[in-house]
């Protein structure tokens, strides 16, 4: 990732780039990696047909930020992004939480907050908020898992709601991602 002050400039760098990377053994830019992004914000105008781009795992495109003074403005920055929520949403589903009806809740964080702490570390650097609904579905699964466990919550899932979510306000450190989201709120 390069930052430049101009279109020129770029075209100039990565042609720069592609030269020494010639001169390195015959390498070469990936056509479909290699392109130049438009940080586009709130003071810059126009139209561009790269105003976004995803680079380890952070989607890096235009956000609202709250600055200090409490008003809000659009600036470039990075998040989760897409493709690497869906990977731990296919990650919570893939540990099938709520057919481990054997277990208990603390069981099942012992288990699971390892990766669940790893996540809130690596991309909850930058707009956690973004993460927040990933962590939702490991909620939802908990909840799933209560109902499996206990049959009075089968026809009754606000209760069920309700009793993690209490649950979740007595012990609030079980699980590495109600520090961010609640269950029952």
């Amino acid at each position: 990732m390069v930052h430049c002050r101009s279109e020129a400039q770029a075209q100039r760098v990565r042609e720069a780039i592609a030269g020494r990377l010639a001169e390195c053994g015959g390498l070469r830019l990936h056509p479909g990696k290699t392109r130049i992004v438009y940080c586009k914000d709130a003071l810059r105008r126009g139209s561009y047909e790269h105003t976004s781009f995803t680079f380890l795992g952070y989607g890096f495109r235009v956000r609202m930020v709250r600055a200090k003074k409490g008003n809000y403005f659009f600036s470039f920055n990075p998040a989760i992004s897409d493709e690497a929520a869906k990977q731990i949403r296919a990650q919570i589903r893939r540990w099938r939480l709520h057919l481990r009806s054997g277990w208990t809740l603390e069981q099942l964080a012992r288990e699971i907050n390892p990766v669940v702490r790893g996540w809130i570390n690596y991309y909850g650097r930058f707009f956690p908020s973004a993460l927040y609904s990933s962590l939702n579905r490991i909620n939802d699964y908990l909840l799933r898992w209560l109902v499996q466990k206990y049959k009075r919550f089968r026809r009754k899932r606000a209760r069920a709601r309700d009793a993690l979510g209490s649950h979740a306000r007595l012990y609030p450190g079980l699980f590495a991602h109600w520090k961010f989201v609640k269950p029952g709120t």
